[in-house]
């Protein structure tokens, strides 16, 4: 084993990287996989504490990932557990202090906590090892568990966990709650913003909005995948195309109830003011000074452009919406983006966006079964969408629909 001065030059190093990426869920799984990592371990979760609940917020596995196609991502359901201790992860969030078990099921039963086998028995797996660990801030406060199970060896077999490592682990669990509770008032900030639109907006909802920065994160990591962006490049966009993509329609604040709340169809001329809403969202980044900015301005600009150039507003100043002189159609409006002209951040939202529409349940419209769904994005790649991200997006859709259930709106929760 490596030397505690070596593992804890590796933790600030760590720390330092952690500190740096914005998106709780982007944040997560850079978490389990560093401490995975430090570890050696086969697998392991993050629970996430709510009031006198625990959350199952994350998890990896890579006995279980392993034997899923190259690409594939794991499925996993959240679930909800109280805070006492009964449970293993119940317990450490519970008394603060961290577990180190070598066999799950050789528990004393002297213990108040116990191991549940529904997991294993479901996924034909075998937790052995188990090290769990409170996640504090630097008031003390408990925000979530750290658990990571299955320590290896050099041949990859499961042995307990080293009691030397545990109090580095503590020590990086606790790094990485003062930068999940930084993540957690970003993506709070970003959510009181929304819920200024969906004040005027009832389609434009939390939820709606998380889902789809997670569905196009999801995206735009099996395209990375697929084209072979580097790691660090690709984790990189994730974490800031999770919280643009969040920002999509921010515009809608400048559109008139009368037109937003209309519960009917709308008039040319009302749908011409609802085109508005993408030079509005685009001039609320107007001087952009971070690479969040940027991308957030251009997907708030150009997420219904369409491949085929049907879309809009166009090729138009962002200051006066008016056309650019040299991109005027005949009919005197603005000529329309087509295929790469649109960034691949705007492409990828524009797809996360309709298929969160369809879906839904709106005032005018129920929400469409999901095969008919994934149909009509499917009939639309080459037309309303870029074809490759199409097919890409088709493929990961088992991944979309977990998404859904992990975002449900309030009359579906």
């Amino acid at each position: 084993m490596e030397s505690n001065k070596n593992m804890l030059e590796k933790i600030l190093a760590i720390g330092n990287l952690i500190t740096q990426i914005k998106d709780t869920d982007v944040l997560m799984e850079t978490i389990l996989t560093e401490a995975r990592k430090l570890c050696n371990c086969d697998a392991g979760s993050i629970y996430r504490c709510d009031n006198c609940e625990l959350v199952f917020s994350y998890t990896q596995n890579d006995t279980l990932q392993r034997a899923l196609q190259p690409g594939k991502k794991l499925i996993y359901t959240t679930f909800r557990m109280p805070i006492n201790d009964k449970s293993i992860a119940g317990y450490v969030a519970h008394t603060g202090k961290e577990l180190n078990i070598p066999d799950v099921y050789q528990l004393d039963n002297t213990t108040t906590y116990s191991f549940n086998p529904a997991f294993d028995q479901k996924a034909n797996y075998r937790t052995g090892s188990m090290l769990t660990a409170p996640m504090q801030t630097s008031s003390g406060k408990c925000i979530g568990v750290l658990q990571l199970i299955n320590a290896l060896d050099e041949q990859n077999n499961v042995i307990p966990f080293s009691e030397e490592i545990i109090p580095l682990i503590q020590h990086f669990a606790n790094i990485a709650a003062v930068s999940l509770e930084k993540a957690d008032m970003t993506r709070a900030i970003i959510l009181r913003m929304i819920s200024m639109a969906e004040l005027r907006d009832p389609k434009e909802t939390g939820a709606h909005v998380n889902r789809v920065g997670a569905y196009s994160a999801e995206l735009y990591e099996a395209w990375a995948f697929k084209h072979n962006i580097p790691e660090s490049e690709k984790q990189h966009n994730k974490d800031l195309l999770r919280i643009a993509a969040m920002l999509h329609d921010v515009g809608k604040v400048g559109i008139p109830d009368a037109i937003l709340k209309k519960p009917g169809k709308l008039t040319d001329e009302e749908f011409d003011v609802i085109k508005t809403h993408p030079i509005i969202g685009a001039k609320l980044f107007g001087d952009p000074n971070s690479e969040l900015d940027i991308m957030s301005l251009d997907i708030a600009f150009c997420h219904h452009e369409r491949w085929d150039g049907r879309g809009y507003p166009g090729y138009v100043n962002v200051a006066d919406g008016n056309p650019m002189p040299d991109k005027i159609a005949p009919n005197g409006r603005a000529i329309g983006r087509t295929e790469a002209e649109t960034s691949l951040w705007a492409r990828i939202v524009a797809i996360s966006d309709v298929y969160d529409a369809l879906s839904s349940r709106r005032c005018y419209k129920e929400a469409w079964e999901q095969d008919e769904v994934f149909a009509e994005l499917g009939r639309s790649g080459g037309t309303q969408f870029d074809p490759e991200l199409i097919e890409v997006f088709l493929s990961i859709s088992d991944v979309v629909q977990s998404i859904r259930k992990k975002y449900p709106d309030l009359e579906e929760s």
